[in-house]
């Protein structure tokens, strides 16, 4: 059985409300966006569960003022379960400067995904970064 439409749109708003609230430094919006016990790894460490992930969210969006561009989404899986991939370019944006945005990383997201109760949420997700 293959991911349905409703499905694919569900995972498509979680990535985007994951992004808005990282960007916004919204931190325990952002580890919502994770289950309970979900993993969130990339060069700045590891960081399970929902109280570690929401302070790496607000200490990242403090740190970095800046936008998460998603593209290129590739979705397998079923209506429990699902594996996603995507690029990330995550742009530092600079008030008051010209270029007013400059790009700051390249990378490449490997997810877990699970459907609690017609929720779709990460339970583990991996950056690589290309540099």
């Amino acid at each position: 059985m293959s991911l349905s439409i409703e499905d694919q749109l569900g995972i498509q708003r979680l990535y985007a409300r994951y992004n808005h609230a990282i960007d916004a430094g919204r931190g325990e919006e952002w580890a919502a966006t994770f289950t309970a016990e979900g993993v969130f790894s990339s060069a700045n460490g590891t960081f399970a569960g929902t109280e570690k992930l929401a302070g790496f969210a607000t200490g990242f969006a403090q740190q970095i003022k800046g936008r998460h561009w998603t593209n290129n989404l590739l979705l397998d899986g079923d209506a429990k379960l699902a594996s996603g991939t995507c690029y990330l370019m995550l742009l530092r944006l600079s008030p008051g400067e010209r270029p007013p945005a400059t790009i700051l990383a390249t990378a490449v997201y490997n997810d877990e995904l699970v459907n609690e109760g017609g929720e779709w949420r990460f339970s583990k997700r991996t950056v690589t970064t290309d540099a």
